[in-house]
């Protein structure tokens, strides 16, 4: 468990929030630390996430399809890849 799991799991149990105590105990900001629990922000990890075109099973599925197609000495074309995603 990470510190932001950490301070949100705290916070859970807290009935008056009290964010500048619990950021200072876990390391955090105390303002990352509220836009993340009441969701006005994510992570980075979890921004990029959301802006890519397809998911990572549609990505290992197009790459597996694009490698059988380039076995059968078929490569596919630029725009043949972009029709397919």
């Amino acid at each position: 468990m990470d510190a932001m799991e950490a301070a949100f799991a705290e916070l859970d149990l807290m009935e008056k929030k009290m964010y500048t105590e619990v950021a200072n105990k876990h390391g955090i900001d105390r303002t990352t630390l509220s836009r993340r629990y009441r969701g006005i922000t994510k992570s980075k990890a979890e921004g990029y996430n959301s802006q890519k075109l397809l998911s990572p099973g549609n990505t290992r599925a197009l790459i597996k399809y694009i490698n059988d197609l380039s076995e059968r000495g078929l490569p596919p074309m630029h725009q043949m890849i972009r029709n397919l995603a």
